[in-house]
């Protein structure tokens, strides 16, 4: 059964992460593509949210939302957030001690990494750049590297020395993902499960990752991003059915150099008779 929805997108990146489009650019393409309904959502942070609500757009809809990462059995794990309040108090005093945890990590990795022979002037100064105002991540440390010839590529800065068991490999102190799921609810949000079938995990384990998330009080689950196969698909969309919870869906855009993404461009739904969007939409 199919519920016939507007266009939409209800997961994708800009700069004030690990995007390569200011939010004001990511809100134009996304106008361009004629998406209707659109939810931007940068990991750990509203900051780009702000801007584009700053711009009081009314040719589409749009749904403040955010991407934390938390933690699971010591796996990291991506929560979304979707319809939540850009001013709660609670959930940006949340991201402000993520911000922190980012920062700290950045700082080990850029000192294990000059240590290692890298230049500390010119690693800092491509990082600065890079980073700017976004929520830093080892994506922007990558695109220094290759700023200063260390490597020749992003894909070349992970393997060598950002991956695991490489240099640069800092692990991360995560908040639970039972807490990041109470923070979005508390900011009046959704909490979904991003991308189920991108953590390297088996399916008996994905279908004990979404217990553990239901309950604790997740509501939906990703069935159709960027890259999912068919059969994957249509295995979460029987998952969602059986736990009874939602489910949702967008492309995970993070750059226009990325030819096989765009916004607005994903898989379709097989079954969205439980999407997440039509409960956003009655909000």
């Amino acid at each position: 059964m199919s519920t016939l929805f507007p266009k939409y997108d209800l997961h994708c990146h800009s700069t004030a992460s690990d995007g390569s489009l200011p939010p004001e650019e990511l809100l134009q393409r996304a106008l361009d593509r004629r998406v209707e309904v659109l939810s931007l959502t940068d990991h750990d942070t509203l900051n780009g949210v702000k801007k584009i609500i700053e711009q009081k757009n009314e040719l589409l809809k749009f749904i403040p939302g955010l991407e934390l990462t938390a933690n699971w059995n010591n796996r990291m794990l991506h929560i979304v957030g979707l319809g939540v309040d850009p001013a709660d108090c609670n959930l940006n005093s949340y991201l402000r001690r993520l911000n922190e945890l980012r920062q700290k990590r950045a700082d080990k990795i850029c000192e294990r990494l000059i240590k290692a022979g890298i230049s500390r002037e010119a690693l800092c100064a491509a990082v600065k750049i890079h980073a700017a105002d976004a929520i830093i991540g080892r994506p922007h440390i990558a695109k220094a590297l290759v700023d200063i010839g260390a490597v020749n590529s992003e894909q070349a800065a992970f393997k060598q020395y950002l991956g695991a068991g490489k240099t640069g490999d800092v692990k991360m102190d995560w908040p639970g993902f039972e807490e990041a799921i109470a923070v979005i609810k508390g900011a009046g949000g959704e909490a979904v499960l991003a991308h189920p079938t991108k953590y390297k995990m088996t399916f008996t384990k994905i279908r004990s990752v979404v217990t553990d998330f239901v309950s604790e009080g997740g509501t939906a689950i990703e069935a159709s991003y960027t890259g999912i196969s068919p059969n994957h698909q249509a295995e979460l969309e029987r998952l969602a059915r059986k736990m009874d919870i939602m489910i949702s869906a967008g492309s995970d855009f993070h750059s226009p150099s990325y030819g096989w993404t765009d916004i607005g461009k994903f898989p379709p739904v097989l079954d969205d008779s439980n999407h997440v969007l039509a409960k956003l939409l009655q909000a």
